[in-house]
């Protein structure tokens, strides 16, 4: 009897767990390893959880990108509001708080401003390129969908990226209308958030398969892995040799990566 599974991925999720599972060997800027073999990877976790077949994976992943200040370009031309702004934030209040003379102070936090903005853009490319990555894995390997929602804030103070927001409700969503069209659901996520979804589907009779992954001492990454392998059938435990090699990242992992900008 045919055992149909449907991956479904939580593309920040996975992402942050490349990150954290080889660390210096894969650079937190990179977006995904441009070697990777997305084909074994997804047939062995369909092997594994059970299933006879894979239908698609759905590769659930942000739609658009949130820069912080709001309106940069705009507090540009309006100095007075841009300082306002500038001032919330304290390596920028440590350099505008000693300049007295109003106009010096107003230059300098039109220059701050002019470097936030080109941050932005820079961020911005670095964003289209993540999409173009994306499309170019839907074109390379069979039956893969990137399914775009919700967002992703970025501070051009810290230049830092923060968590996504509505990607795990789309998630969850899919797995609750999709329902009939697979028998098993391959979750890969460490998150939580996933328990009242997983339960829903296996009261429906589906069977529920999360990935988590080992580092290289054995130890499970850290986070909400393990309520969700509770709530699941079964778990799929991935060594750090096996993602390694899924990924691509041998001797040569750092010139594998794709860059993101």
């Amino acid at each position: 009897m045919d055992n149909v599974a449907c991956v479904f991925i939580d593309g920040e999720n996975l992402r942050h767990s490349l990150v954290d599972l080889f660390e210096a060997d894969f650079n937190e800027e990179a977006y995904l390893p441009r070697n990777a073999d997305w084909a074994a990877f997804f047939q062995s976790l369909t092997d594994r959880s059970g299933a006879t077949s894979r239908l698609r994976t759905y590769w659930h992943v942000v739609e658009d990108l949130d820069c912080w200040p709001w309106k940069i370009r705009w507090l540009l031309r309006n100095p007075e509001d841009l300082l306002r702004v500038l001032m919330k934030d304290k390596k920028c209040r440590e350099q505008l708080v000693p300049i007295s003379e109003p106009r010096q102070k107003l230059a300098r936090a039109k220059e701050i401003g002019r470097e936030l903005v080109e941050r932005q853009q820079q961020m911005i490319d670095r964003f289209e390129g993540w999409k173009e990555i994306q499309d170019g894995i839907s074109s390379r390997f069979e039956a893969v969908e990137f399914r775009r929602a919700g967002s992703i804030r970025y501070n051009l103070f810290s230049q830092r990226l923060y968590n996504e927001k509505a990607v795990d409700v789309n998630l969850a969503i899919d797995l609750l209308e999709l329902q009939n069209v697979y028998d098993t659901a391959v979750i890969v996520s460490g998150d939580q958030d996933y328990v009242p979804a997983v339960k829903a589907i296996k009261n429906k009779g589906k069977r529920v398969a999360n990935v988590s992954f080992l580092k290289r001492n054995r130890q499970e990454l850290p986070g909400g892995a393990k309520r969700l392998n509770l709530a699941a059938d079964k778990t799929i435990l991935l060594s750090y040799d096996e993602m390694s090699e899924f990924m691509g990242l041998g001797t040569a992992r750092s010139s594998r990566q794709v860059e993101a900008s």
